[in-house]
């Protein structure tokens, strides 16, 4: 007989679907589900666990998805530098993660908002309150960016190494604590040791003979402001102070155009304005009565040395500001003086300064002995740039003088921030030791508001040497009209600047015309007796500004 296909596996499905049969018992079912049981009853079934949460009990902390290597912990905690947070989402501390990135995006949009307050006021960073800030900042930064680097490495679990890479990863955390934390240090210094120089160079207090500093209007309602600019040869081997560099710098406030004066170191028998106490003294004029004497470079140390004259002990700059601003015509508001010594340490500090040499310049000692300054584009050193601003062994003073205004405008170009910061330690001892200044602390903020017009603007120049003025026996009227012209001209576009014979820088903009401050004094000149230009040109005609980037080739 032939079995079905499938006929046994049907029958043994049968078979299992077949139902259970309960228990024989002689007691009817419904009086065993009546009699109670003796069995207590099972408890609830608890939730089953899974695994990986177990294990993650069980360890009593995260657990990574792929074992974190030496290298693994190092870069996570390097990368929570930048990004605060990081390590600890890596290791699976989310809250603390997002806590410290919201923190860090907090931190950044201050700080963004307090750089933002700066912008069209960059003199504010020289506020006193402002290098606190920014200091106490940097030292609580320092120590935060610290801590963030050590509890990132700690979360990222690196006991888990094996010895070597606890070691390895150890040294490399620590030189990155210590990366951390050094730009926050040398912020903080920087800050602070400029914020001792500022102290150091200049008076708290403004001059009582300075009108006082409003913060609506730290100008007092002035167009120009008038700096004198003084280069001292005092050294060990001298007594006293000679000012062998004299220059004016005249700014046009709202433009930063401006002109520099260059007046001669034995300029001769200089008058004083009415209001100061050597105008009695030198009636005809500073030492008249000397033949080759009552040179301009010595009006400063005969005013210290003579506190009987000038009622009071170091009176030098202030007598020298009087007989300039008398010479000028214009009132000469501040001074700032640094001996010529220290400025090779400041030349030195920013790279040295390029600049044009027309011809070889021998320097050192009356014959030039030291070595020799080639003609051409030259980067000078310190001792250089000090050397072609007073060498005399091919030129006069006269010569010398123009080469000393062409140092400075280099210097002033040249001396950019960059410069500044990289080197500024230097240039900070450098200011304290050499500087000095009658401008008022509260006027620092205006005033590098104001250095920031007068780099991207004209700068022109004028001296008052010969042939154009004769220096032994000055005419005084002339000097004072060729420095309104040198002003006047200064303030036209600079089309029209050109055409009168001043060279522009590109790039420059005019600005509106306003004439420039005098003293009362120079209203009424006095005219001494003297003899009448060399050249017999009239003023204006040799009395042109000329640009110093045309001159010195900046």
């Amino acid at each position: 007989m032939s079995k079905r296909p499938g006929g046994d596996a049907a029958e043994r499905g049968r078979k299992r679907r077949a139902p259970r049969r309960a228990p024989a018992s002689d007691t009817p079912t419904r009086d065993r589900e009546t009699q109670p049981s003796n069995r207590a009853p099972k408890p609830p079934r608890a939730p089953r666990t899974p695994k990986f949460l177990a294990r993650l009990q069980a360890s009593g902390g995260p657990r990574f998805a792929r074992k974190m290597t030496t290298g693994s912990i190092i870069g996570w905690t390097a990368l929570s530098v930048i990004v605060p947070g990081a390590a600890h989402l890596r290791a699976g501390r989310r809250r603390t993660g997002l806590i410290l990135l919201g923190l860090f995006g907090l931190l950044l949009l201050v700080g963004l908002i307090y750089g933002l307050s700066f912008v069209g006021n960059y003199g504010a960073a020289a506020r006193d309150s402002t290098m606190i800030t920014v200091s106490a900042a940097a030292v609580i930064g320092a120590l935060c960016w610290f801590a963030l680097v050590l509890t990132s490495y700690i979360a990222l679990g690196p006991d888990r190494l094996n010895g070597r890479g606890q070691i390895i990863s150890g040294i490399a955390v620590g030189l990155l604590c210590v990366s951390v934390m050094a730009p926050f240090a040398l912020t903080a210094n920087t800050v602070l040791t400029f914020r001792d120089t500022v102290k150091a160079i200049f008076p708290s207090t403004s001059d009582p003979e300075i009108q006082p500093i409003k913060q609506a209007d730290p100008w007092n309602g002035k167009k120009r402001v008038n700096f004198l600019l003084i280069g001292g040869d005092a050294a060990g081997n001298r007594t006293g102070m000679r000012t062998d560099s004299m220059n004016v710098a005249s700014v046009d406030i709202k433009t930063g155009n401006t002109v520099l004066f260059s007046l001669p170191r034995n300029l001769q028998h200089v008058r004083f304005p009415p209001t100061s106490p050597l105008a009695k003294h030198f009636p005809n004029g500073f030492m008249a009565e000397l033949p080759n004497g009552g040179l301009l470079n010595e009006v400063w140390q005969f005013a210290n040395d003579n506190p009987q004259i000038m009622g009071g002990k170091n009176k030098g700059p202030k007598a020298l500001m009087d007989a300039i601003s008398h010479t000028l015509g214009l009132r000469i508001d501040y001074y700032a003086l640094i001996n010529m010594y220290g400025f090779v340490d400041l030349v030195d500090a920013i790279g040295g300064i390029r600049l044009r040499v027309e011809k070889d310049i021998p320097w050192g000692g009356h014959y030039g002995t030291a070595g020799t300054i080639k003609a051409g584009f030259r980067q000078l050193s310190g001792e250089e740039a000090l050397w072609y601003g007073r060498s005399r062994v091919v030129d006069d003073d006269f010569g010398r003088m123009g080469r000393q205004r062409c140092v400075i405008g280099a210097f002033a170009q040249q001396a950019t921030p960059d410069k500044i910061l990289t080197n500024f330690g230097e240039i900070a001892r450098t200011a304290k030791r050499m500087a000095q200044t009658n401008i008022p602390q509260e006027l620092l903020e205006p005033l590098a508001n104001l250095a920031l017009e007068v780099k991207d603007a004209r700068i022109t120049s004028l001296q008052f040497v010969p042939p154009q003025f004769y220096t032994g026996s000055p005419d005084w009227p002339k000097i004072r009209r060729a420095t309104v012209k040198a002003i006047n001209d200064s303030l036209k576009p600079a089309k029209r600047a050109l055409a009168a014979g001043v060279t522009a820088s590109p790039g420059t903009t005019s600005s509106p015309t306003s004439s420039p401050t005098a003293t009362p004094s120079a209203s009424r000149p006095v005219k001494p007796s003297q003899t009448p230009t060399r050249n017999g040109q009239s003023a204006a005609n040799n009395a042109s500004a000329k640009s110093l980037a045309e001159l010195c080739g900046f």
